[in-house]
Protein backbone atom coordinates (compact mmCIF):
# COMPACT_ATOMS: atom_id res chain seq x y z
CA UNK A 1 0.00 0.00 0.00
CA UNK A 2 0.97 3.41 -0.57
CA UNK A 3 2.73 5.58 2.32
CA UNK A 4 0.14 8.38 1.08
CA UNK A 5 -2.56 6.37 1.26
CA UNK A 6 -4.77 5.67 4.15
CA UNK A 7 -6.84 2.29 2.68
CA UNK A 8 -5.36 -0.07 -0.13
CA UNK A 9 -8.45 -0.21 -2.72
CA UNK A 10 -7.62 -1.79 -6.10
CA UNK A 11 -7.73 0.11 -8.72
CA UNK A 12 -8.71 -2.54 -10.50
CA UNK A 13 -11.93 -2.90 -7.94
CA UNK A 14 -13.07 0.83 -9.36
CA UNK A 15 -13.29 -0.18 -13.12
CA UNK A 16 -15.49 -3.17 -12.49
CA UNK A 17 -17.70 -1.08 -10.34
CA UNK A 18 -17.82 1.47 -13.43
CA UNK A 19 -18.75 -1.16 -15.73
CA UNK A 20 -21.53 -2.79 -13.31
CA UNK A 21 -22.92 0.78 -13.16
CA UNK A 22 -22.46 1.06 -16.68
CA UNK A 23 -24.79 -2.15 -17.60
CA UNK A 24 -27.60 -1.22 -14.77
CA UNK A 25 -28.21 1.95 -16.80
CA UNK A 26 -30.07 4.54 -14.38
CA UNK A 27 -30.80 8.29 -13.65
CA UNK A 28 -28.78 11.18 -13.20
CA UNK A 29 -28.13 12.48 -9.25
CA UNK A 30 -27.98 16.13 -7.69
CA UNK A 31 -25.29 17.16 -10.35
CA UNK A 32 -27.43 16.18 -13.47
CA UNK A 33 -24.67 14.22 -15.06
CA UNK A 34 -25.53 11.40 -17.45
CA UNK A 35 -23.71 8.24 -17.87
CA UNK A 36 -22.71 9.92 -20.91
CA UNK A 37 -21.02 13.23 -19.30
CA UNK A 38 -19.08 10.42 -16.60
CA UNK A 39 -17.70 9.09 -19.47
CA UNK A 40 -16.53 12.39 -21.34
CA UNK A 41 -13.77 12.54 -19.37
CA UNK A 42 -13.29 8.89 -17.98
CA UNK A 43 -10.24 8.21 -16.89
CA UNK A 44 -9.78 11.47 -14.55
CA UNK A 45 -13.30 10.54 -12.85
CA UNK A 46 -12.39 7.37 -12.59
CA UNK A 47 -9.11 8.39 -11.20
CA UNK A 48 -10.88 10.96 -8.59
CA UNK A 49 -13.04 8.13 -7.34
CA UNK A 50 -10.18 5.86 -6.49
CA UNK A 51 -8.14 8.61 -5.03
CA UNK A 52 -10.16 9.85 -2.63
CA UNK A 53 -11.80 6.86 -1.49
CA UNK A 54 -7.68 5.59 -0.93
CA UNK A 55 -7.21 8.21 1.44
CA UNK A 56 -10.24 8.16 3.10
CA UNK A 57 -11.68 11.69 1.84
CA UNK A 58 -14.46 10.16 -0.07
CA UNK A 59 -17.73 12.24 1.03
CA UNK A 60 -20.85 11.21 -0.67
CA UNK A 61 -23.35 13.63 -1.87
CA UNK A 62 -27.08 14.06 -1.29
CA UNK A 63 -28.96 11.80 -2.81
CA UNK A 64 -32.01 13.14 -5.08
CA UNK A 65 -35.28 12.29 -4.19
CA UNK A 66 -37.57 11.10 -6.36
CA UNK A 67 -41.16 9.85 -5.70
CA UNK A 68 -42.54 6.89 -7.58
CA UNK A 69 -46.34 6.23 -7.53
CA UNK A 70 -48.22 3.21 -6.37
CA UNK A 71 -50.93 1.34 -7.18
CA UNK A 72 -52.56 1.62 -3.27
CA UNK A 73 -52.51 5.82 -4.23
CA UNK A 74 -48.83 5.95 -2.52
CA UNK A 75 -45.78 6.81 -3.18
CA UNK A 76 -42.39 4.82 -3.05
CA UNK A 77 -39.20 7.35 -2.58
CA UNK A 78 -36.06 6.75 -4.13
CA UNK A 79 -32.94 8.07 -3.30
CA UNK A 80 -30.90 8.70 -6.87
CA UNK A 81 -27.33 8.87 -6.23
CA UNK A 82 -24.90 10.63 -8.72
CA UNK A 83 -23.28 8.49 -11.19
CA UNK A 84 -19.94 9.09 -9.40
CA UNK A 85 -21.64 7.87 -6.17
CA UNK A 86 -23.10 5.03 -7.39
CA UNK A 87 -19.74 3.68 -8.75
CA UNK A 88 -18.43 4.43 -5.29
CA UNK A 89 -21.02 2.33 -3.50
CA UNK A 90 -20.70 -0.24 -6.52
CA UNK A 91 -17.06 -0.52 -5.07
CA UNK A 92 -17.56 -1.64 -1.78
CA UNK A 93 -20.22 -4.15 -2.68
CA UNK A 94 -17.54 -5.79 -5.12
CA UNK A 95 -15.54 -6.04 -1.90
CA UNK A 96 -18.24 -7.11 0.65
CA UNK A 97 -20.46 -9.33 -1.46
CA UNK A 98 -18.28 -12.36 -1.85
CA UNK A 99 -17.83 -11.95 2.04
CA UNK A 100 -21.37 -12.49 2.73
CA UNK A 101 -22.85 -14.00 -0.06
CA UNK A 102 -21.84 -17.96 1.00
CA UNK A 103 -23.32 -16.75 4.39
CA UNK A 104 -26.68 -16.58 2.72
CA UNK A 105 -29.67 -18.27 3.41
CA UNK A 106 -30.92 -20.74 0.30
CA UNK A 107 -33.97 -18.75 0.54
CA UNK A 108 -33.01 -15.50 0.50
CA UNK A 109 -33.67 -14.66 -3.65
CA UNK A 110 -33.48 -11.05 -3.84
CA UNK A 111 -30.73 -9.34 -5.68
CA UNK A 112 -28.25 -12.17 -5.14
CA UNK A 113 -26.55 -13.76 -8.21
CA UNK A 114 -27.69 -16.89 -9.85
CA UNK A 115 -30.82 -16.27 -7.93
CA UNK A 116 -34.30 -14.62 -9.25
CA UNK A 117 -37.71 -13.84 -8.29
CA UNK A 118 -39.13 -16.62 -10.56
CA UNK A 119 -37.02 -18.94 -8.76
CA UNK A 120 -38.53 -17.36 -5.22
CA UNK A 121 -42.07 -17.47 -7.03
CA UNK A 122 -41.31 -21.70 -8.52
CA UNK A 123 -40.66 -21.98 -4.41
CA UNK A 124 -43.73 -20.12 -2.99
CA UNK A 125 -45.56 -22.69 -5.53
CA UNK A 126 -44.15 -26.02 -4.61
CA UNK A 127 -44.43 -24.91 -0.98
CA UNK A 128 -48.27 -23.76 -1.51
CA UNK A 129 -48.83 -26.89 -2.93
CA UNK A 130 -47.40 -28.82 0.16
CA UNK A 131 -48.75 -26.45 3.08
CA UNK A 132 -52.54 -24.96 3.61
CA UNK A 133 -51.44 -21.62 4.93
CA UNK A 134 -49.08 -18.53 4.07
CA UNK A 135 -48.55 -15.70 5.99
CA UNK A 136 -47.96 -12.53 3.72
CA UNK A 137 -45.74 -10.45 5.60
CA UNK A 138 -45.29 -6.64 4.83
CA UNK A 139 -42.58 -4.95 6.68
CA UNK A 140 -43.93 -1.15 7.44
CA UNK A 141 -41.24 1.20 5.34
CA UNK A 142 -38.46 -1.45 5.55
CA UNK A 143 -36.37 0.59 4.16
CA UNK A 144 -37.19 3.87 5.20
CA UNK A 145 -37.21 2.96 8.87
CA UNK A 146 -33.78 0.81 8.99
CA UNK A 147 -31.84 1.24 12.01
CA UNK A 148 -28.82 2.61 11.77
CA UNK A 149 -26.89 1.47 14.60
CA UNK A 150 -28.28 -2.25 14.25
CA UNK A 151 -27.31 -2.28 10.52
CA UNK A 152 -23.82 -1.19 11.77
CA UNK A 153 -23.84 -4.32 14.10
CA UNK A 154 -24.94 -6.62 11.42
CA UNK A 155 -22.36 -5.16 8.94
CA UNK A 156 -19.76 -5.74 11.45
CA UNK A 157 -20.30 -9.73 11.42
CA UNK A 158 -18.66 -10.28 8.58
CA UNK A 159 -16.02 -7.65 7.73
CA UNK A 160 -13.85 -5.17 10.01
CA UNK A 161 -12.30 -3.52 7.09
CA UNK A 162 -11.89 -0.26 8.06
CA UNK A 163 -12.91 1.61 4.95
CA UNK A 164 -15.99 -0.22 4.10
CA UNK A 165 -17.49 0.57 7.67
CA UNK A 166 -16.58 4.08 7.08
CA UNK A 167 -18.33 4.53 3.79
CA UNK A 168 -21.37 3.09 4.51
CA UNK A 169 -21.42 4.68 7.17
CA UNK A 170 -21.43 7.91 5.16
CA UNK A 171 -23.95 6.67 3.11
CA UNK A 172 -26.49 5.85 5.68
CA UNK A 173 -25.91 9.61 7.08
CA UNK A 174 -25.86 11.30 3.62
CA UNK A 175 -28.33 14.06 3.71
CA UNK A 176 -31.09 13.54 0.94
CA UNK A 177 -32.50 16.44 -1.61
CA UNK A 178 -36.55 17.06 -2.12
CA UNK A 179 -38.09 17.87 -4.94
CA UNK A 180 -38.06 21.76 -3.76
CA UNK A 181 -34.29 21.18 -3.71
CA UNK A 182 -34.11 21.14 0.23
CA UNK A 183 -31.48 19.33 2.02
CA UNK A 184 -32.72 16.95 4.43
CA UNK A 185 -30.84 15.02 7.20
CA UNK A 186 -31.32 11.25 7.73
CA UNK A 187 -30.74 8.86 10.80
CA UNK A 188 -33.19 6.07 9.91
CA UNK A 189 -33.55 4.23 6.71
CA UNK A 190 -31.37 3.20 3.12
CA UNK A 191 -32.63 4.95 0.49
CA UNK A 192 -34.25 2.58 -2.29
CA UNK A 193 -31.95 3.46 -5.78
CA UNK A 194 -28.26 3.04 -4.09
CA UNK A 195 -26.37 0.50 -5.79
CA UNK A 196 -25.44 -0.73 -1.72
CA UNK A 197 -28.50 -0.69 -0.52
CA UNK A 198 -30.03 -3.80 -1.43
CA UNK A 199 -26.62 -5.62 0.17
CA UNK A 200 -27.30 -3.97 3.03
CA UNK A 201 -31.11 -5.07 2.88
CA UNK A 202 -30.20 -8.50 3.04
CA UNK A 203 -27.26 -8.79 5.22
CA UNK A 204 -29.90 -7.07 8.27
CA UNK A 205 -32.41 -9.84 7.23
CA UNK A 206 -30.55 -12.56 7.09
CA UNK A 207 -29.92 -12.33 10.47
CA UNK A 208 -32.68 -10.23 11.75
CA UNK A 209 -35.04 -13.05 10.08
CA UNK A 210 -33.40 -15.34 8.10
CA UNK A 211 -31.10 -17.06 10.43
CA UNK A 212 -33.33 -16.22 13.28
CA UNK A 213 -35.85 -18.31 11.91
CA UNK A 214 -33.46 -21.15 10.78
CA UNK A 215 -32.23 -21.44 14.29
CA UNK A 216 -35.27 -21.65 16.05
CA UNK A 217 -38.25 -22.82 13.59
CA UNK A 218 -36.12 -24.89 11.04
CA UNK A 219 -39.28 -26.53 10.19
CA UNK A 220 -41.65 -23.66 9.03
CA UNK A 221 -40.43 -22.14 5.63
CA UNK A 222 -40.34 -19.25 3.82
CA UNK A 223 -39.23 -17.69 1.03
CA UNK A 224 -37.78 -13.60 1.39
CA UNK A 225 -36.99 -11.13 -1.90
CA UNK A 226 -35.81 -8.42 0.01
CA UNK A 227 -38.25 -7.40 1.90
CA UNK A 228 -41.07 -9.34 0.99
CA UNK A 229 -41.40 -12.31 3.05
CA UNK A 230 -43.58 -15.54 2.39
CA UNK A 231 -44.20 -18.28 5.46
CA UNK A 232 -45.39 -21.77 4.95
CA UNK A 233 -47.47 -23.19 7.48
CA UNK A 234 -48.81 -26.19 7.93
CA UNK A 235 -52.16 -25.10 10.26
CA UNK A 236 -53.90 -22.06 11.32
CA UNK A 237 -52.83 -22.26 14.76
CA UNK A 238 -48.80 -23.07 13.76
CA UNK A 239 -49.18 -19.58 11.73
CA UNK A 240 -51.13 -17.41 14.08
CA UNK A 241 -48.43 -18.73 16.60
CA UNK A 242 -45.34 -18.13 14.47
CA UNK A 243 -46.89 -14.41 13.67
CA UNK A 244 -46.82 -13.51 17.33
CA UNK A 245 -43.24 -14.88 17.37
CA UNK A 246 -42.23 -12.83 14.12
CA UNK A 247 -43.93 -9.84 15.41
CA UNK A 248 -41.76 -9.49 18.56
CA UNK A 249 -38.44 -10.07 16.48
CA UNK A 250 -39.47 -7.00 13.94
CA UNK A 251 -40.04 -4.99 17.55
CA UNK A 252 -36.27 -6.16 18.66
CA UNK A 253 -34.97 -5.06 15.05
CA UNK A 254 -37.04 -1.67 15.65
CA UNK A 255 -39.23 -2.62 12.54
CA UNK A 256 -43.34 -3.17 12.32
CA UNK A 257 -45.45 -5.18 10.37
CA UNK A 258 -47.99 -3.38 8.44
CA UNK A 259 -51.11 -4.75 9.97
CA UNK A 260 -53.15 -3.65 7.24
CA UNK A 261 -51.22 -5.71 4.27
CA UNK A 262 -49.80 -8.63 6.52
CA UNK A 263 -52.46 -11.06 5.40
CA UNK A 264 -53.75 -14.74 6.61
CA UNK A 265 -54.20 -17.03 3.38
CA UNK A 266 -55.75 -20.44 2.86
CA UNK A 267 -54.40 -22.03 -0.01
CA UNK A 268 -57.50 -23.45 -1.24
CA UNK A 269 -57.52 -26.37 -3.65
CA UNK A 270 -59.83 -29.25 -4.77
CA UNK A 271 -58.51 -31.33 -1.76
CA UNK A 272 -58.67 -28.81 1.06
CA UNK A 273 -61.94 -28.11 2.27
CA UNK A 274 -61.81 -25.25 4.94
CA UNK A 275 -63.42 -21.79 4.26
CA UNK A 276 -61.75 -18.77 4.85
CA UNK A 277 -61.81 -15.77 3.52
CA UNK A 278 -58.44 -14.83 2.36
CA UNK A 279 -57.42 -17.35 -0.43
CA UNK A 280 -54.92 -15.16 -2.79
CA UNK A 281 -51.57 -12.95 -2.50
CA UNK A 282 -49.56 -11.28 -4.24
CA UNK A 283 -45.75 -12.49 -4.71
CA UNK A 284 -43.41 -10.68 -6.95
CA UNK A 285 -45.61 -9.74 -9.68
CA UNK A 286 -48.06 -12.81 -9.62
CA UNK A 287 -51.18 -13.57 -7.59
CA UNK A 288 -51.33 -16.91 -6.01
CA UNK A 289 -54.83 -18.11 -5.67
CA UNK A 290 -57.43 -21.15 -6.50
CA UNK A 291 -57.15 -21.71 -10.17
CA UNK A 292 -59.29 -24.41 -12.76
CA UNK A 293 -56.19 -26.45 -14.24
CA UNK A 294 -56.26 -29.85 -16.03
CA UNK A 295 -54.03 -33.22 -15.11
CA UNK A 296 -52.53 -35.60 -17.09
CA UNK A 297 -55.97 -37.45 -17.43
CA UNK A 298 -57.80 -34.22 -19.08
CA UNK A 299 -59.41 -34.16 -16.02
CA UNK A 300 -60.41 -30.58 -14.26
CA UNK A 301 -58.92 -29.63 -10.82
CA UNK A 302 -58.71 -26.72 -8.95
CA UNK A 303 -54.61 -25.68 -8.25
CA UNK A 304 -53.84 -23.07 -6.05
CA UNK A 305 -51.34 -21.21 -8.27
CA UNK A 306 -49.26 -17.98 -9.80
CA UNK A 307 -50.17 -16.43 -12.42
CA UNK A 308 -49.68 -12.27 -13.28
CA UNK A 309 -51.09 -10.40 -10.90
CA UNK A 310 -53.38 -7.76 -11.74
CA UNK A 311 -52.04 -4.76 -10.05
CA UNK A 312 -48.64 -5.91 -12.52
CA UNK A 313 -50.62 -6.34 -15.57
CA UNK A 314 -52.58 -2.86 -15.12
CA UNK A 315 -49.07 -1.76 -14.96
CA UNK A 316 -47.85 -3.01 -18.18
CA UNK A 317 -51.37 -1.72 -20.15
CA UNK A 318 -50.07 1.44 -19.06
CA UNK A 319 -46.79 1.32 -19.90
CA UNK A 320 -48.02 0.57 -23.99
CA UNK A 321 -50.33 3.53 -23.37
CA UNK A 322 -48.70 6.11 -21.89
CA UNK A 323 -44.73 5.41 -22.37
CA UNK A 324 -44.99 3.52 -25.60
CA UNK A 325 -47.49 5.70 -27.79
CA UNK A 326 -47.26 3.98 -30.64
CA UNK A 327 -49.51 6.14 -32.28
CA UNK A 328 -47.03 8.72 -32.63
CA UNK A 329 -43.89 6.68 -33.85
CA UNK A 330 -45.43 6.81 -37.73
CA UNK A 331 -41.70 7.63 -38.32
CA UNK A 332 -40.58 4.19 -37.72
CA UNK A 333 -41.16 1.46 -39.98
CA UNK A 334 -42.15 -2.10 -39.05
CA UNK A 335 -38.63 -3.59 -38.22
CA UNK A 336 -37.71 -0.56 -36.63
CA UNK A 337 -40.69 -0.66 -34.62
CA UNK A 338 -40.27 -4.01 -33.82
CA UNK A 339 -36.50 -3.76 -33.12
CA UNK A 340 -37.35 -1.43 -30.57
CA UNK A 341 -40.27 -3.23 -28.36
CA UNK A 342 -39.47 -6.50 -28.90
CA UNK A 343 -36.80 -6.90 -26.32
CA UNK A 344 -39.32 -5.45 -23.67
CA UNK A 345 -42.52 -8.02 -24.96
CA UNK A 346 -39.95 -10.62 -24.24
CA UNK A 347 -38.42 -9.81 -21.06
CA UNK A 348 -42.53 -9.68 -20.38
CA UNK A 349 -43.20 -12.98 -22.10
CA UNK A 350 -40.29 -14.51 -20.14
CA UNK A 351 -41.21 -13.02 -16.65
CA UNK A 352 -44.85 -13.21 -16.60
CA UNK A 353 -45.09 -16.25 -19.04
CA UNK A 354 -43.67 -18.26 -16.82
CA UNK A 355 -46.63 -19.81 -15.05
CA UNK A 356 -50.32 -19.34 -15.92
CA UNK A 357 -49.41 -17.80 -19.66
CA UNK A 358 -53.18 -17.61 -20.67
CA UNK A 359 -53.56 -15.20 -18.00
CA UNK A 360 -50.84 -12.82 -19.72
CA UNK A 361 -52.68 -12.68 -22.83
CA UNK A 362 -54.77 -9.58 -21.78
CA UNK A 363 -51.68 -7.64 -21.64
CA UNK A 364 -50.50 -9.09 -25.60
CA UNK A 365 -53.98 -8.32 -26.93
CA UNK A 366 -53.18 -4.54 -25.17
CA UNK A 367 -49.91 -4.77 -27.43
CA UNK A 368 -52.05 -5.50 -30.96
CA UNK A 369 -54.52 -3.40 -30.23
CA UNK A 370 -51.53 -0.36 -29.45
CA UNK A 371 -50.13 -2.24 -33.33
CA UNK A 372 -53.39 -1.95 -34.82
CA UNK A 373 -53.66 2.28 -33.90
CA UNK A 374 -50.15 2.72 -34.98
CA UNK A 375 -51.15 1.62 -38.76
CA UNK A 376 -54.08 3.63 -38.69
CA UNK A 377 -51.92 6.41 -38.25
CA UNK A 378 -49.14 4.56 -40.75
CA UNK A 379 -51.78 4.00 -43.30
CA UNK A 380 -53.78 6.04 -45.14
CA UNK A 381 -56.02 3.38 -46.08
CA UNK A 382 -56.27 2.37 -42.91
CA UNK A 383 -57.56 5.93 -40.87
CA UNK A 384 -60.69 5.29 -39.21
CA UNK A 385 -61.21 1.88 -40.35
CA UNK A 386 -60.61 -0.44 -36.84
CA UNK A 387 -61.79 -3.53 -38.09
CA UNK A 388 -59.75 -3.54 -40.97
CA UNK A 389 -56.63 -2.12 -39.11
CA UNK A 390 -57.15 -5.38 -37.55
CA UNK A 391 -57.55 -7.47 -40.28
CA UNK A 392 -54.01 -6.47 -41.76
CA UNK A 393 -51.98 -7.14 -38.14
CA UNK A 394 -53.52 -10.59 -38.42
CA UNK A 395 -52.60 -10.91 -41.86
CA UNK A 396 -48.96 -9.77 -40.76
CA UNK A 397 -48.59 -12.16 -38.28
CA UNK A 398 -49.60 -15.12 -40.11
CA UNK A 399 -47.20 -14.31 -43.02
CA UNK A 400 -44.66 -13.12 -40.48
CA UNK A 401 -45.10 -14.89 -37.41
CA UNK A 402 -41.60 -14.00 -35.86
CA UNK A 403 -41.58 -9.93 -36.59
CA UNK A 404 -43.08 -9.01 -33.25
CA UNK A 405 -41.90 -11.05 -30.40
CA UNK A 406 -45.21 -12.28 -28.84
CA UNK A 407 -46.98 -12.91 -31.61
CA UNK A 408 -45.24 -17.26 -31.47
CA UNK A 409 -47.49 -17.17 -28.42
CA UNK A 410 -51.22 -16.34 -29.63
CA UNK A 411 -51.73 -18.82 -32.39
CA UNK A 412 -54.72 -17.35 -33.29
CA UNK A 413 -52.74 -14.56 -34.25
CA UNK A 414 -50.62 -16.52 -36.87
CA UNK A 415 -53.24 -19.23 -38.45
CA UNK A 416 -54.45 -18.12 -41.47
CA UNK A 417 -58.08 -15.92 -42.15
Amino acid sequence: MSSTKAFDIPKALVWKAYLDVKRSAGGSGIDGQSMEGFENDLKNNLYKIWNRMSSGSYFPPPVRLVEIPKADGGVRPLGIPTVADRIAQGVVKRYLEPLVEPEFHEDSYGYRPGRSALDAVAQARRRCWRDDWVLDLDISKFFDTLDHALLMRAVKRFTACKWVLLYIGRWLRADVQLPDRTLQARNVGTPQGGVISPLLANIFLHLGFDQWMTENYPNIHFERYADDIVVHCRSLKQLEWIRDKIENRMERCRLALNPAKTRVVYCKDTQRKEQWPCQSFDFLGYTFRPRSARNYRGEFFVSFSPAISRKAAQSLRQKIRREWRLQTRTYLNLDELAHRINPVISGWVNYYGKFCRSELHSVLDHINEALAGWAMRKFKRLRRRKTRAHAWLKDLARRNPELFAHWRYQGWMTRAV
